[in-house]
């Protein structure tokens, strides 16, 4: 049995041609576990949130130095904090959908992924780059960990032929 060795470097033609692929191929491995990461950085987005949502007042007084001395400065505090975590639950909510489409095998879904993800580790490099954040357990070594994951598990060739496949059309 001979297996020929993939070359290093691939033209760009060559990685945008679709494999030919059965419309029955079952969902690879690769594809079920990125949406499970994806599934698993939501799940470190509520732990944040809802750590966010307890240390809200120390977070005000000592890292952003603010101090509330009336109970109106503490209605404004409370409503920012609830914006935020709104916002944040949107977001995650939004997540949540993209992992299912993912593992459903919609394209449109893994290329959204990998976008965000991509997104998320190239800001975390500038910010370690640029000095103000450092990368940390206890920083964002966890998600950063998880983004490229789901970079790895969505980019293969599995998972885009996958999500490529012809599909059978329904009513015909």
């Amino acid at each position: 049995m001979t297996v020929e060795k993939r070359p290093a470097f691939e033209p760009p033609a060559a990685l945008i041609r679709p494999e030919p692929v059965p419309p029955t191929m079952h969902r690879p491995v690769a594809t079920a576990f990125g949406a499970v990461l994806v599934v698993c950085r939501v799940l470190a987005g509520v732990v944040w949130l809802i750590s966010l949502a307890v240390s809200w007042n120390q977070l005000l007084t000592d890292d952003l130095e603010i101090t509330i001395d009336s109970v109106s400065d503490e209605e404004a505090s409370n409503i920012v904090l609830a914006v935020i975590l709104i916002a944040g639950a949107l977001v995650l909510a939004v997540e949540v959908g993209l992992a299912v489409l993912v593992y459903l095998g919609s394209n449109r879904a893994r290329i959204t992924v990998m976008i965000f993800a991509t997104l998320s580790v190239s800001l975390a490099a500038i910010d370690y780059f640029t000095g103000e954040e450092e990368i940390s357990l206890r920083t964002t070594l966890f998600t950063l960990a998880l983004d490229i994951l789901v970079l790895l598990a969505l980019s293969s060739r599995n998972a885009s032929a996958y999500a490529r496949r012809p599909r059978p059309r329904k009513g015909r």
